[in-house]
């Protein structure tokens, strides 16, 4: 349809409703072959105005996002205006009632109403603005990507940023170099042969993990990351419902993300600590079943079960004990760390269901972990003592702020935004600190 007015606001809408997705709206400038020329031309709410000002994000109120673009002003190389959006904490099949309405900027009369509907899309085409014979013109498309916003940024030409900003190490906000979540070197393969449902898990994870990123100034981050199981006895229930399986899945997404292999190293402890085999993306499915297992130790005087034959890689489970000792891990990941030394920081999650005692011990180590480039992120399921996991993070006299934690009643239930909102609070402040005072050169 032509569109005579000099100005518009496009506003995505759908309705509010409980563990609903969200969506934001977003606009991208092109040229005449299709392409955005730079980051400035990808306008959305981390870079809300184009410099030219001719097309300005105006931010989000309930369940409605706008963008305004002001076609008088356009550049008279830009040829189309994509209005696009991303959905977050799900995908926009997951939307009710979502349509996109053009408004005269100036006056308010609605000009035109697309009503849409979607299935698994994460990332969301409404409709373009485009140039023809001199003037301008709206089509409605209402097509989207699987792939989100990397599958989005990749068709227009954006370029993504394979690592860290120049300058004092800490990358910049999120522009179009900081969008692709699934494409990265090593990645992509690996992801191709998953089942179906889990790549689409790790697809929408992948951008949420991007996003809580970007929104602390660390997108396009790059980490090791280091994944430590606690299977001591009270542990069990947490396997046999499978939500440890869960909480891994859940985990590789963040390896995915940071990672430039999509890998991680993985430990489980008890009374003692021992190294599971290498995660592979890959081989995420199959790792699962063979090594997130909880401890089958006897105790003695207990007539022992008959033990199910090892497969290739497992860990004896029975071998490392029933109790608590969390600094024996800890130490071995430290000792881990400093013998296999790379450029990137490391980022440990470390997840355990309470019982610590061995206080002092474990300050001694996590204080003897402050002078190297790692990150420790304790996480705490259920409501049982933490003792110094969680102490630590508030205690005085550290040279930098090594540690997070945080505790949840009941993972199962914890929505994936959440969850990747507090695993990753703390540690973009620990980048640009350990930047600052030389823990990290890179």
């Amino acid at each position: 349809m032509p569109v005579e007015v000099a100005s518009v606001r496009a506003v995505l809408s759908w309705a509010v409703a409980p563990d609903a997705p969200d969506a934001d709206a977003s606009a991208l400038l092109l040229t005449a072959d299709g392409t955005v020329r730079g980051d400035d031309d990808f306008v959305f709410y981390n870079q809300p105005a184009h410099p030219s000002g001719a097309v300005r994000h105006l931010g989000k109120h309930g369940g409605a996002d706008t963008v305004e673009v002001d076609l008088a002003r356009l550049e008279p190389v830009v040829e189309r205006v994509v209005l696009a959006a991303s959905a977050d904490g799900g995908t926009f099949g997951g939307f009710r009632d979502l349509r996109l309405r053009l408004l005269d900027a100036r006056g308010g009369e609605e000009l035109a109403v697309f009503e849409m509907a979607a299935t698994t899309e994460t990332a969301f085409v409404s409709g373009e603005l485009y140039r023809r014979d001199g003037r301008w013109k709206f089509r409605a498309v209402g097509q989207g990507y699987e792939s989100g916003l990397a599958g989005l940024a990749t068709d227009f030409g954006i370029s993504v940023d394979d690592g860290p900003a120049a300058g004092d190490g800490v990358p910049p906000a999120p522009g179009p170099g900081a969008v692709d979540t699934a494409a990265r070197p090593g990645t992509a393969e690996a992801v191709e042969h998953l089942p179906v449902d889990m790549r689409k898990r790790l697809d929408l994870r992948q951008e949420q993990i991007t996003v809580s990123l970007a929104k602390r100034g660390a997108a396009g981050v790059r980490a090791r990351v280091v994944l430590v199981l606690d299977a001591s006895g009270s542990m069990a229930r947490l396997y046999t419902d499978r939500v440890v399986h869960d909480v891994v899945e859940r985990m590789a997404a963040v390896a995915a993300t940071l990672d430039d292999d999509g890998g991680m190293q993985a430990w489980t402890f008890a009374s003692k600590p021992a190294r599971l085999p290498d995660l592979r993306l890959a081989d995420l499915p199959e790792w699962l079943e063979l090594h997130v297992r909880g401890t089958n130790f006897t105790a003695p005087g207990r007539k022992k079960a008959k033990a199910a034959e090892l497969r290739s890689g497992q860990v004896d489970m029975g071998r490392i004990g029933f109790g608590n000792e969390e600094q024996l891990v800890i130490r071995e990941v430290r000792n881990y760390v400093k013998g296999a030394p790379r450029p990137e920081p490391t980022l440990v999650l470390f997840f355990s269901d309470g019982g610590v005692y061995r206080d002092n011990l474990i300050e001694k180590e996590l204080r003897a972990a402050a002078s190297q480039p790692v990150f420790w992120q304790f996480v705490g399921l259920g409501s049982a003592g933490f003792g110094m996991l969680e102490r630590f993070d508030t205690l005085p006299d550290r040279a930098i702020d090594n540690v997070g934690f945080f505790s949840v009643a009941d993972i199962a239930k914890v929505p994936d935004e959440e969850l990747y909102e507090r695993l990753l609070s703390e540690f973009p402040a620990w980048l640009a600190e350990a930047r600052r005072i030389g823990v990290l050169t890179s």
